[in-house]
């Protein structure tokens, strides 16, 4: 596998790597990256940030152009994720419009429905969110009871929704219901609505984390309205809308990856200035075995995504070899970030601005457990792994 880059991608590398040094916020890259605590402030703070990305047309490279993107290349994909890293870049406080909802619409939308939303989902000026998971139905998305009846010229929607990221600053959310019952096939039966956030009958509770952030959230629906123009495909074919959404779900895996490869850096660079007993963590040769097995992991996942990605390139579309990255990506970086708060000792149960060293790894370790359960939690990436690279009996236990 050739893994360089040609002369127009990395034509492309400096034209980003030149806009994002004159438009990141102010003393960005000097390290003043703190965004504001507070929900109304850092909304408006990412909200901005995206819709200058917008303006200079890197908001959804991806993109076809006729909607506002660049129809960039996979490659150039992985340029824009690897220099984003690079840098730190603001968070994408519409990553699930930008990455799910809009190719979803692109995919299967209807004309009135791209007109709609395509762009406001890339100024930043709708939010979105995702209504799947559900008390007590886990991953199992067919499990689902909240549901959507017609009533006259409009639906009713009623159920809970838990889980969802972004539900506290979402405008619209892309919400599975139920609308008809297939106790054989469970998969029937399926509606996706794209529901208003801000209507009488919808309540959104944050679930606080343990480590203090409250990115996760409870909804309530209780006779939300929806009509058959918030429909995305046909009454009880959401499945399939699902399916096709999912494709697209897992085009982030490489930003992760490259994240991970950049976090182990900063934890190399953390043995090296955290000092024990007056001598720094980085002459242990303990710390220094783990560091040698932690780099051989990442790299070899790393070079495992490259594989893959070539596969995405020649067929057109990623395959179930990326359950393989997920896994391994979601379950490294918790692996990484608990050994940076092992190796810093007893101070290491220490928090925010009691913590010897940078508190970030706390917040790591602490928000690692979320991310092997978001997006499929690591049991079902492992069924999928088994099932669908490796051929295996399917788990009779389902």
């Amino acid at each position: 596998m050739d893994f360089s880059f040609t002369k127009k991608e990395e034509k492309f590398r400096i034209e980003l790597r030149t806009w994002l040094e004159a438009n990141l916020p102010e003393g960005w890259l000097e390290g003043k990256r703190d965004l504001p605590e507070d929900l109304d402030e850092y909304s408006r703070v990412l909200r901005a940030w995206q819709n200058k990305l917008y303006e200079g047309g890197w908001a959804a490279i991806a993109w076809p152009k006729e909607y506002g993107g660049r129809n960039a290349s996979l490659m150039e994909e992985i340029i824009y994720h690897q220099e984003m890293v690079r840098v730190k870049a603001p968070p994408l406080i519409n990553y699930i419009g930008i990455h799910m909802v809009g190719p979803t619409l692109i995919d299967i939308g209807t004309d009135e429905q791209k007109e709609r939303y395509l762009k406001k989902i890339l100024t930043g000026e709708e939010i979105w969110c995702q209504g799947y998971s559900e008390p007590g139905a886990g991953s199992d998305l067919t499990g689902l009871k909240t549901r959507a009846v017609k009533d006259g010229d409009r639906w009713l929607i009623n159920g809970q929704k838990i889980w969802t990221s972004f539900g506290h600053v979402a405008d619209k959310c892309f919400l599975l219901t139920r609308t008809s019952t297939h106790p054989e096939k469970k998969h029937r039966g399926i509606t996706v609505f794209m529901m208003d956030m801000h209507q009488p009958g919808v309540e959104t509770f944050p679930i606080v984390q343990m480590d203090g952030h409250k990115d996760f959230n409870e909804v309530y629906m209780t006779d939300a309205v929806a009509t058959d123009a918030d429909i995305v495909g046909q009454v009880d074919s959401g499945w399939h809308v699902l399916i096709a959404l999912m494709l697209h779900e897992r085009t982030g895996i490489g930003a992760e990856l490259f994240t991970l490869e950049k976090q182990f850096n900063d934890t190399v660079e953390l043995a090296q200035q955290y000092k024990v007993n007056g001598k720094p963590l980085i002459e242990n040769p303990l710390v220094r075995q783990k560091l040698a097995n932690f780099y051989a992991r990442v790299r070899g996942s790393l070079l495992n995504y490259y594989k893959n990605l070539t596969t995405t390139i020649k067929n057109g579309q990623p395959g179930a070899e990326t359950s393989i990255d997920k896994l391994v990506v979601t379950e490294l970086n918790q692996a990484l970030s608990a050994f940076a708060v092992e190796i810093q000792g007893h101070q290491g149960v220490l928090f925010d601005k009691d913590a010897a060293a940078d508190p970030k790894w706390q917040h790591l370790f602490l928000a690692s457990f979320g991310q092997t359960i978001g997006g499929g939690t690591s049991e079902v990436q492992r069924n999928t792994i088994g099932e669908r690279v490796l051929g295996l009996p399917k788990d009779m236990g389902r």
